[in-house]
């Protein structure tokens, strides 16, 4: 198959709007496109319809009871997707849509089982990226959409590395550049008596918080109840819950406890060959290895914005194992390290072990 890639130019109108046409009329006919959002890209294709979800598994390499997102261009279709609206969903959609918030919802009959990984439940979420936004828009239908990367690997940032995993498996790629974010959206399950967060992301339980008051914590967060654990989520709600993800082609494991020991530690053990995971302020302590910043600890976004990116970076490099600090001690580490250690399957140590 031979993929169309569009570099989108909101300057140039007549030919933003003819490729959005022709992105959007792909859609209709049950092809894939890949999209920019504010998080990271995303694979589209129609939501309603069975056969166009069976190609974004096949695309992905993805499990079939891994649910996909349904992304709509303006709140009005919502109604049309979703049996009820409760009233903590209004709240949040008021506040926080269009973002980076998914909300799960019980499904109408329309959303197929084949969309929702074989649930009563559907995930929905309004990007707030323009080009997101328009295209949704242009497409008139709810667009599932997991991001747009070979299941298990980093999501993609960037439109090369949608090129990279998916050139000749989709009819079409938007290119606009750089996702703002870099993780993907925070997911709160509102289909039941109390609101429970299924995956942290750019908008933290403390600001969802604030809106609707307490909400629950599913156990599968938690570094115990990742994939290769007893525990792990055997009827996953949302995307990300069961499956290893984001994986860089090397073994990756995280290094916590004190600061100073981490560093140690991690020095200590690192060779030529090992990929040292750290941030702009620890750089200088490293002479051995290959050393790739992700951002700086003083801005935990811009770890968030290029967490992905420098996994994949890892792969270029060759190197033969990873090293990562911890950063579990910021609101969006806790997104961070749910994305981290995933990609480590677990590998969570203190320094004293390693």
């Amino acid at each position: 198959m031979e993929t169309r890639i569009y570099t989108l130019c909101r300057n140039e109108k007549d030919d933003y709007r003819r490729k959005m046409n022709e992105a959007a009329e792909l859609i209709r006919s049950g092809e894939l496109v890949a999209f920019p959002t504010e998080t990271v890209y995303g694979l589209g294709g129609n939501g309603l319809d069975p056969e166009a979800a069976k190609k974004i598994y096949a695309a992905k390499g993805r499990p079939s009871d891994n649910p996909l997102i349904l992304h709509i261009g303006n709140k009005y279709q919502l109604r049309g997707i979703v049996k009820r609206i409760p009233e903590n969903a209004k709240k949040m959609i008021k506040t926080f849509w269009p973002g980076p918030l998914t909300l799960i919802f019980e499904k109408a009959d329309c959303v197929p089982k084949e969309t929702s990984g074989g649930l009563e439940t559907v995930a929905v979420r309004m990007p707030s990226h323009k080009d997101a936004n328009a295209f949704l828009k242009a497409c008139a239908l709810p667009v599932a959409a997991p991001s747009a990367n070979l299941s298990g690997r980093p999501s993609p940032t960037k439109a090369a590395h949608v090129i990279e995993d998916m050139s000749g498996r989709i009819s079409c790629i938007l290119d606009a550049g750089e996702a703002d974010i870099g993780v993907e959206s925070t997911i709160l399950d509102v289909s039941g008596a109390k609101p429970v967060l299924l995956r942290p992301g750019y908008i933290t339980k403390a600001q969802l918080e604030t809106v609707i008051g307490p909400i629950d914590e599913d156990p599968a967060i938690l570094a115990h109840n990742i994939i290769g654990h007893t525990n792990a989520v055997e009827h996953p709600k949302a995307p990300g819950m069961k499956y290893r993800h984001y994986a860089p082609k090397a073994p990756l494991t995280i290094v916590y406890g004190n600061e100073q020991d981490v560093l140690e530690k991690i020095r200590k053990n690192a060779d030529e060959n090992t990929g040292i995971l750290t941030v702009d302020e620890h750089l200088s302590y490293f002479q051995t290895g290959k050393v790739v910043s992700v951002g700086k600890h003083s801005d935990p976004d811009t770890v968030a914005h290029h967490l992905f990116d420098v996994l994949r970076e890892f792969d270029t490099l060759g190197v033969e194992k990873i090293y990562s600090e911890d950063f579990s001690d910021n609101d969006i580490g806790t997104a961070i390290m749910n994305r981290l250690l995933k990609a480590a399957g677990g590998t969570y140590i203190p320094a004293d072990e390693l």
